[in-house]
């Protein structure tokens, strides 16, 4: 982890960002980032594509949604896709990309943050409970719905 940024997706990063590899057994717990783009082209008043970059290398993807007129609660302020790249777990990146979603959550005056996911044995779960989220609840598709809550900014919205 020593020089991770996020950046928004763009012409540069987008094949890299796309060409990302999970580990094997996670690509059943999470879309490909295409999806992830299709989505952010189709919704882009809400939705929020970054890729994690290490140096110059894309290592991650994250996109969040930021919707405050939703009537899905659980949309308005939410992760709709994390990747990290197999090579690149296990180093803090997830970590980051999800504080840094956080933190523009904050800044748009959310104070929480929920993701929903599907579990198993190589599902996210570990992960999203171990960066602080805890279960709030169930689709009805059996997926875990998770939250996060933020916490104010010791300098306002501007931290």
């Amino acid at each position: 982890m020593s020089d991770l940024r996020l950046e928004e997706l763009s012409a540069r990063t987008i094949v890299a960002a796309n060409t990302l590899t999970l580990k094997p057994g996670q690509e059943q717990y999470v879309a490909p980032v295409s999806h992830s783009i299709a989505e952010a082209y189709v919704n882009p008043s809400t939705a929020w594509p970054r890729v994690v970059l290490d140096g110059d290398e894309v290592v991650g993807f994250i996109m969040g949604n930021f919707d405050p007129d939703s009537d899905n609660e659980s949309l308005r302020s939410c992760i709709w896709r994390i990747n990290v790249s197999a090579d690149a777990q296990g180093r803090g990146i997830g970590r980051f990309a999800v504080h840094a979603l956080a933190a523009e959550a904050r800044s748009r005056g959310f104070d929480r943050l929920t993701v929903m996911y599907e579990p198993g044995d190589d599902g996210p779960e570990a992960f999203f409970l171990h960066v602080g989220f805890a279960v709030i609840g169930e689709t009805p598709y059996g997926e875990h719905l998770a939250a996060l809550t933020i916490s104010p900014s010791p300098q306002g919205d501007e931290g």
